[in-house]
Order: C-alpha cells, then sequence, then structure tokens
C-alpha cells in the first residue's frame, strides 16, 4: 500500500539528518539538506547549475553528464534514481542533498508525508510571514519541482492519483481535504519516448487567514526508472496569483523528463 495522503505546513527552512534514507519517503513544504553522516544546521545552500543549457539526444536511456535538452534552460538530476529534466532559467537549483517535504500542521515531531530530492524553486521567497510572532520569517516558495522513489505504491497511474492530491492538502487546503479537486489521470509520454502517467490536482476556496495563504496545484508525472522501479517527477506551486506557473509551462518542464546513468564517482 502506498503511504497515506498527508499534510503539510506552509513554510520552507532547513534541518539537517543523519542520511538521507530517513527522508526519501517524507511529505510537507519544509526544506531541508541531508548532509550525510552528520547533523548540521546551515544556512540555504547556494542554487547549483548542475549543466549548462544546450541541445542534447533525446533518449530515454541517456548516458553521462547530461545536458539541457531546451536551449537556454538548466538541467537538474537525481543520480540515486536516474532520472534527469530541465527547468527554466528563473528556476534556482538546489543542492545535492536538499529534500522539501510536507507534514500535518501541529505534529510536534514534524514527520514528513511526502517529499521530494534533487529540487528546484522559483522565487523561495516569494511570500514571508512570521506567523509564529517570533521574530523570524518564514518564507514560501512560488513554485518547486523535484523527484523521488515511490516503493510501495502499485503502478504509474497509482502514484499520479495519490501524489498531487498530497501536495495540495499538505502545502495548500490542510485542515480542509474537501477543498482539494481531481483531475483525470492519464498517459503521458515525455520528449525522450518515457510513458507513464500525469495525475494533477488542485484547491479551490482556500482561505487568506494568513498572509501567504493561496490556493494551490501539483501535477505528478509516475513512472519507472532503468531498474524497475517506481519513481516519480512532482510540481507544486501557488494557483491564482501574479506570477502562476502555467500549465503550459509545467507540461514543458513535464515533458523533458528523461533516464539517464549517473557517471561513475572518481
Amino acid at each position: 500500500m502506498p503511504p497515506p495522503a498527508g499534510g503539510g505546513r506552509n513554510r520552507t527552512g532547513l534541518v539537517a539528518v543523519i542520511a538521507a534514507a530517513a527522508v526519501v519517503v517524507a511529505s510537507g513544504v519544509t526544506g531541508f539538506l541531508v548532509l550525510g553522516g552528520q547533523k548540521h544546521d546551515g544556512p540555504d545552500p547556494k542554487p547549483v547549475n548542475t549543466a549548462s543549457p544546450s541541445q542534447s539526444s533525446a533518449n530515454p536511456r541517456g548516458t553521462g553528464t547530461q545536458t539541457a535538452t531546451v536551449k537556454g534552460w538548466n538541467v537538474v538530476t537525481n543520480p540515486t534514481q536516474g532520472i534527469a529534466f530541465d527547468v527554466p532559467p528563473q528556476w534556482e537549483i538546489q543542492s545535492a542533498g536538499w529534500v522539501t517535504y510536507v507534514s500535518n500542521d501541529g505534529d510536534p515531531n514534524d514527520k514528513p508525508l511526502i517529499a521530494i530530492r534533487n529540487v528546484a524553486i522559483l522565487q523561495k521567497k516569494w511570500c514571508s510571514s512570521d506567523e509564529k510572532r517570533d521574530g523570524t520569517l518564514e518564507d514560501t516558495p512560488l513554485a518547486q519541482v523535484g523527484t523521488r522513489g515511490n516503493n510501495g505504491y502499485g503502478s504509474p497511474h497509482e502514484i499520479a492519483g495519490s501524489d498531487p492530491v498530497t501536495w495540495v492538502y499538505g502545502a495548500y487546503t490542510q485542515p480542509d481535504r474537501t477543498k482539494v479537486k481531481t483531475g483525470a489521470v492519464k498517459p503521458f509520454t515525455t520528449n525522450s519516448g518515457l510513458k507513464g502517467s500525469l495525475g494533477t490536482a488542485w484547491s479551490v476556496g482556500v482561505k487568506r487567514s494568513k498572509k501567504c495563504a493561496t490556493d494551490g496545484k501539483a501535477w505528478v508525472f509516475g513512472f519507472k526508472n532503468s531498474a524497475g522501479d517506481l519513481v516519480s517527477w512532482s510540481f507544486f506551486g501557488a494557483k491564482n496569483v501574479p506570477g502562476e506557473v502555467s500549465d503550459a509551462t509545467i507540461r514543458s518542464v513535464a515533458a523533458t523528463v528523461r533516464l539517464y546513468k549517473a557517471p561513475p564517482e572518481s
């Protein structure tokens, strides 16, 4: 059975954890940096461009160093799952250890419910507020995108139907699940020929009770990697706001998802 759909708090921060395995199946809107072998609270990681933009062959099982398939865009890679995709140049690619998740509001353990890693963020400080009134601003990005493993799910179709709901509820509507709406899960083939399922969800009528509260939307593409494992690419972001990421742009980013074989470590 897949992990249950759950919520998350609408904030971004940094937390260090001992091992990546502790966060691969997590969820929320918190960002944290995985620092292998140590616990360490650190500053916001600097954006990292993993490759310079250029044209490359559309091969769903490409190998070696990745270059962007869209001119002027930059590449995000997940070497663990063997996934690459491209984002427009305005997006900030986070360091390799960055994980974004959502968790239930009020959970004292801040337990993640769904997460993405190898993340790119659009306008990291799109909205900032001090909801705790402790003098510390918490930043809400406009949108985020990344990838994750989905072991425990039954199929790409199941991933595409479940994960968008989790992101929208966790990031935008909790504790009200009735405000989450879903679209039909449809077959989707990327530009490289990678086949899977694409699902969407969005919210309607979120109360603007907090400064950064807004409706949101999510798109998830579920598929299998070269090892036959179930994995996914996820987008979630604010809806019905100035600068909202258009559905056409989201689809264009999803279309760049491809498989690759990470080069051996030197």
